[in-house]
């Protein structure tokens, strides 16, 4: 009875608690707005290829865009939220990148959410202090692609997984379910993730005392969520033998560094959370007393360590694996995090202030210029007339330059005619474009354009070599030359200017473009 007694004096009275959810407020609304920020300092600055993916699929009716993917190999949840967003907000660089920003401010409420249920209050203001200023998801908050999402939902499907397998908060089974679902509906690498949850319930199953009861919420929560995903296995499976990265080459043993650099934004930052968060975690393993913490550090630090090794293992064989698909990673390594620099004491407090330091500076000069499409655009905007052609020589850069070349024109590329605007068809391409040649594929297309008209040639900037050396990419810079030379040696056209006359060095895959006229039949 003086235990509860005690417990009932010490209680907050009912004031303090109103000033405490006060400054809760403050503190992640002050959150929000530097999220806000700091994710909006490149947004609309330019678009690159992959955006004029996103844009072009997300613009077929919105019905269409499931049967539409299995030419792209990608799962439709993002485009089908592009879609209905573009419907409200529009079509513009700006508009569209803007669903990504609405999709990373979530990681505020969400970490904190994820890391106070299962941590406590201050792993959970870390947790959303972590999810306001990371800069993988302020670079992917100003793109039209849908790495923010996985982010958000890798954060939140590790706490609920967390909850149910290891705190065992059996409510948040269907919670789990529907989250993993919704991140294999949003990039191949949620079977990734899905692996490394599904390894993950090892060191909870070693845990338990029940294990036929966290037997049962394991076939429970994994078969919905394999229930849910079953109407796209069709799709999945014809994606998997068509479709595929073939412009990537497998990953080697340089990943930490890679995983340091595009998840952490470098060494030091990585060296604080190493030395801080790492403590407080080592602390957390030490202190027997509370077994479901350190259950949960086994377990959170599995779900990321085995997806990033499946994913790298299953790479070896069928390259995926690219620095923008491992903020699927970052989820369990916010909530690592968290835990670990809210019982590191002062060290926790010096290294987050250090991090928080790092990350909340404005990274936008990548952002600004990623593609140069815009500059080719506004040079033959007043050039090119409807039923001119435009043939894109890196044809996944062909919904790209339809999104900003004027309308009405005729799309080509090495496969020939562009079947559905705004879409690229990576069905069996690589064995396509192999069998491509300018007679076959090119001179049909000019055999019909009448006189008078115009051909932009569009060209890939491919002076990086290391951005050239995958079996597609190869490929594609030996047939650009090649359609390149077969239309500067016919008769039939001349050549009128090379565009944009000034280059702006691209931050990611650049275009050049070169116009000619058909003068005769």
């Amino acid at each position: 009875m003086a235990t509860v007694a005690s417990r009932a004096r010490a209680l907050p009275r009912a004031d303090s608690l109103r000033t405490g959810a006060a400054g809760i407020v403050l503190v992640v609304g002050g959150l929000l707005l530097l999220s806000l920020w700091l994710r909006t300092r490149g947004l609309g600055a330019s678009l690159w290829m992959d955006e004029g993916l996103s844009i072009g699929i997300a613009s077929q009716p919105f019905f269409d865009i499931p049967g539409v993917l299995r030419q792209d190999g990608s799962p439709p949840l993002y485009y089908l939220m592009l879609n209905v967003w573009m419907n409200v907000v529009g079509r513009g660089p700006a508009d569209t990148q803007g669903l990504s920003v609405a999709i990373s401010l979530l990681a505020v409420p969400g970490g904190l959410w994820a890391g106070w249920t299962l941590f406590g209050r201050r792993a959970g203001l870390i947790c959303a202090a972590l999810g306001a200023t990371n800069p993988f998801l302020t670079l992917y908050a100003q793109e039209t692609r849908m790495y923010s999402l996985m982010v958000v939902l890798s954060l939140l499907t590790s706490a609920a997984f967390l909850h149910v397998y290891v705190y065992r908060h059996r409510k948040y089974l269907p919670v789990f379910a529907a989250l993993l679902a919704a991140m294999l509906y949003t990039h191949s690498w949620g079977i990734f993730v899905t692996a490394g949850t599904l390894v993950a319930v090892v060191p909870a199953f070693m845990a338990t005392d029940d294990r036929r009861a966290l037997i049962r919420d394991v076939l429970i929560g994994f078969g919905a969520a394999l229930l849910l995903y079953v109407p796209w296995l069709p799709t999945l499976l014809y994606q998997a033998a068509h479709t595929g990265a073939p412009w990537l080459d497998p990953p080697r043993f340089g990943v930490v560094v890679q995983i340091s650099k595009g998840l952490l934004s470098g060494g030091t930052v990585t060296v604080a959370l190493l030395l801080a968060a790492g403590s407080g975690c080592a602390a957390v393993l030490a202190n027997r007393s509370e077994s479901k913490e350190r259950t949960a550090v086994y377990t959170a630090f599995t779900v990321g360590a085995a997806t990033l090794a499946i994913a790298w293992l299953f790479s070896q064989f069928s390259p995926a694996w690219t620095t923008r698909y491992l903020g699927v990673a970052l989820g369990p390594i916010f909530l690592l995090a968290s835990l670990g620099l809210a019982r590191a004491g002062v060290l926790g407090l010096v290294a987050l202030v250090i991090v928080l330091g790092i990350w909340s500076i404005p990274r936008s000069s990548s952002l600004e210029n990623k593609s140069n499409a815009a500059d080719l655009a506004a040079a033959v905007e007043n050039t090119l007339k409807p039923g001119d052609l435009v043939i894109t020589l890196q044809p996944e850069q062909a919904p790209l330059m339809d999104y900003t070349l004027p309308p009405g024109l005729e799309e080509a590329t090495q496969l020939g005619e562009v079947e559905i605007q705004g879409v690229m068809d990576w069905r069996d391409v690589q064995e396509r474009l192999e069998a491509a040649t300018p007679e076959k594929n090119l001179a049909p297309l000019l055999d019909r354009l009448p006189r008078s008209r115009r051909v932009l040639l569009v060209h890939p900037v491919t002076s990086n070599n290391g951005d050239w050396d995958a079996p597609w990419t190869q490929l594609v810079r030996r047939r650009s030359a090649q359609w390149g030379q077969a239309l500067e040696a016919d008769p039939r056209f001349t050549r009128e200017a090379a565009v944009p006359s000034f280059y702006r060095r691209a931050g990611r895959i650049g275009v050049r473009g070169v116009l000619y006229q058909k003068t005769r039949d």
